[in-house]
């Protein structure tokens, strides 16, 4: 069979690998395929770089709009980034009636519904595995490995750079901002680390494993996010004596009022699997009720573990090819005219409805009844504690100290209860500082 013609836009990190894992395991990649594919074609700004990475074999071209409007062109892999020109050509692409894949997380989370259905309406494939955990091929995992469960949550390690800095912040006991510099001088943080670590990249991911875990549109507008910017390095250090590790996760629950679709730091019990996972490395638990509790782990970002992702798509364009596009796997596992009656039946949860347990601490005047006026408020919430630990205030200000942290581990409230709580709480003159509010997941 002739093989499948491919144009890259974009040949940076992850184009390099795609073109570079697809020559170095052609034979293998065609055997799977049941036939070649080959890239054609790449459009990339730097028309000179791009030439080195691919040679002379491969027509290189500064105007994305080439490969578009080439009728010999297959298959568009978009590897730009971004919501903005990216978006204008994946739509091109589509129109043209090329299949489409792409890395691109961001797009997908805020423009997906339209992406999806400008592609089912022409007949087109948009396969997108590289946009959720690099090489870790969850996206396949939960739409067609665990299409006979009913999701109940997914939970997710799934920023590399997030999990890097919180990692270092646990070994070397040292504050967000301390790592964060050491992250950057070491290529594991942008200069601009800004959707890494106040979580928007994690949500743009969280946001399509819950579309394809429970059957609704795409709603990055609905997520709730939160970073690890406000983290401390006593916090990480108290989560750890009290049998927990912090982690940001990104977090999608099925509920009888809803679909919970959130991303913030969460204590973890230090048993879990998930809990231990460190560095860059990526992570997610995926909870069905036929098959339980699975996880899936690996390099979530990099050159050739996104680039396997990329290539594992094309692969699943190649066998489809031709076909019928009834028969290929909806973008989003469910059938396409099922999203919207499932989105009514499933709205996205305000975070002020969702219910979980939490860790607060709360730095107080050392003086005696303090914890007693703390306690009846939470009391007064409906908020029942599980357990309450007083540092030493030499422990937490030094010899002399009038300062001390209260430790307090609640059972599970409703989250609007708890911000009401907190602000009485705050507003007390024996409250020193802001408090540190983070949510517990036993993910059990």
């Amino acid at each position: 069979m002739k093989p499948i013609q491919v144009g890259l836009l974009g040949i940076g990190t992850v184009g390099s690998g795609t073109f570079n894992v697809l020559q170095r395991n052609q034979d293998e990649i065609r055997r799977r395929a049941g036939r070649g594919i080959e890239i054609a074609m790449v459009a990339d700004l730097d028309t000179t770089r791009a030439k080195q990475v691919v040679g002379d074999t491969v027509k290189v071209v500064g105007d994305a709009r080439e490969i578009i409007d080439n009728p010999e062109i297959d298959v568009v892999v978009e590897l730009i980034g971004g919501y903005g020109i990216a978006k204008a050509l994946v739509l091109e692409a589509i129109a043209a009636g090329k299949h489409v894949v792409t890395a691109n997380k961001a797009l997908l989370a805020v423009h997906g519904t339209e992406i999806f259905k400008a592609a089912a309406e022409k007949g087109v494939i948009v396969a997108y595995e590289a946009a959720v955990a690099g090489g870790i091929p969850i996206i396949k995992a939960l739409r067609e490995g665990l299409t006979a469960n009913s999701i109940q949550w997914v939970a997710g390690i799934i920023n590399g750079t997030t999990n890097f800095i919180l990692s270092e912040m646990r070994d070397k006991g040292l504050d967000f901002d301390v790592v964060l510099k050491e992250a950057q001088r070491l290529g594991y943080a942008e200069a601009d680390p800004t959707f890494d670590i106040e979580g928007v990249d994690a949500a743009h991911k969280v946001t399509l494993m819950s579309a394809i875990a429970f059957g609704i549109p795409v709603q990055f507008d609905k997520a709730y996010v939160e970073g690890i910017t406000k983290l401390a390095g006593a916090d990480i250090k108290y989560a750890e004596q009290l049998g927990y590790r912090i982690k940001l996760l990104g977090i999608t629950k099925r509920t009888d009022k809803g679909v919970e679709l959130r991303v913030h730091p969460s204590l973890i019990p230090a048993k879990r699997l998930i809990a231990n996972v460190e560095g860059a490395m990526n992570a997610v638990v995926v909870n069905g009720d036929a098959v339980g509790t699975t996880l899936y782990y690996g390099k979530g970002a990099g050159s050739e573990p996104t680039a396997s992702a990329v290539i594992a798509d094309l692969v699943d364009i190649a066998r489809l090819h031709g076909a019928d596009p009834a028969y290929s796997v909806p973008a989003l596992a469910f059938q396409s005219h099922t999203l919207a009656a499932a989105g009514h039946e499933l709205p996205v949860l305000a975070m002020a409805d969702v219910v979980t347990s939490y860790y607060l601490r709360i730095r107080v005047a050392d003086e005696a009844g303090v914890l007693a006026k703390i306690t009846t408020l939470l009391a007064n919430a409906g908020i029942s504690i599980d357990a309450v630990i007083q540092r030493e205030a030499d422990e937490v200000g030094g010899e002399g100290s009038t300062q001390t942290d209260l430790i307090i581990l609640t059972h599970d409230t409703r989250e609007g209860d708890m911000n009401k709580a907190l602000a009485e709480i705050q507003a007390l003159s024996t409250v020193l500082t802001p408090i540190t509010r983070i949510r517990k997941e036993e993910l059990n």
